[in-house]
């Protein structure tokens, strides 16, 4: 019980790689959680290489699975689990209609929202089994776009309305941000906290998406520019998941400073926060 533990989805590249990293060399034992197992398996060495830590495994998940999801946590062998971080993300920007799981749902609603609920459902018992455990999910600073956008209650796979790959990314991140604040609040009796990060514009590796356009690829290598490398953005990460001084703070929302910042009127409002959680409960 004195080692303590970090699961990080989506890690085999990016910030979560970066963010690996960065707690394995707090001494933490890192699990990383992965889709593919050769991307997961090359990530591995360069985690444990960079971090002079060993003690690092490989998670086969899919997060838009719900099978592969419960396999996973059953194949778990720790007693317990101090910090889930949430990292995976689908955000195909060359995406032209929507791509279904093998579950017959939106991956993106599936695989950034539905499935971070469904793995802390299932890894509740590990991480009441920890002193201080906490979940910390991500959002992205470009919601600030999208000001009055709200989770599409009668539709969120967008089944009946035109599909964009970019309101399906970011309605599934509002919809994060509320379940993060509902969280917090279910589990305020519990040893458990919940907050999430606000990811700002981050160099993407554009090598992950070959299907984008030479005009796609041009406005990314223009943001880039003055982007924020992984390996900044993963600080906030680190800070999140093993900070002293946050062992209590649950329910708030926290920019790239690692400042506490607010979130849209609708996605604090309860009564939103109840209605979306009715319907992600429904996917359960």
């Amino acid at each position: 019980m004195n080692e303590k533990i970090c699961l990080i989805t989506g890690a085999n590249s990016g910030i979560g790689k970066a963010a690996a990293i960065e707690i394995a060399q707090k001494g933490f034992r890192v699990i990383i959680g992965c889709r593919n197992r050769i991307r997961g398996e090359e990530a591995l060495k360069e985690i444990k290489a960079t971090s002079k830590n060993e003690d690092i495994e490989l998670m086969l998940i899919d997060m838009s699975s719900k099978k592969s999801i419960q396999d996973a946590v059953n194949n778990y062998t720790h007693d317990h689990l101090d910090v889930l971080i949430h990292n995976a993300a689908d955000f195909d920007i060359s995406r032209k209609k929507p791509v279904t799981s093998k579950d017959g749902v939106e991956t993106i609603w599936a695989t950034n929202h539905v499935g971070p609920v469904l793995l802390t459902q299932l890894f509740m018992d590990k991480l009441k089994a920890t002193k201080h455990a906490r979940v910390i999910t991500i959002a992205s600073k470009g919601l600030l776009v999208f000001p009055k956008l709200e989770v599409h209650l009668e539709d969120p796979e967008f089944k009946n309305r035109k599909f964009s790959v970019t309101k399906a990314y970011y309605q599934s991140k509002i919809a994060q941000i509320m379940y993060t604040y509902w969280l917090a609040d279910e589990l305020k009796d519990t040893n458990i906290t919940a907050n999430c990060i606000r990811v700002t514009n981050v160099k993407i590796d554009m090598n992950r998406y070959p299907n984008n356009s030479g005009f796609m690829k041009f406005i990314y290598k223009m943001k880039s520019s003055n982007a924020l490398t992984p390996e900044s953005m993963a600080k906030t990460y680190t800070f999140l998941a093993t900070s002293l001084n946050l062992k209590t703070t649950s329910g708030k929302y926290f920019d790239e400073k690692n400042t506490i910042i607010k979130s849209s009127k609708y996605s604090t409002d309860p009564a939103s926060i109840k209605k979306v959680m009715d319907l992600t409960m429904k996917y359960l």
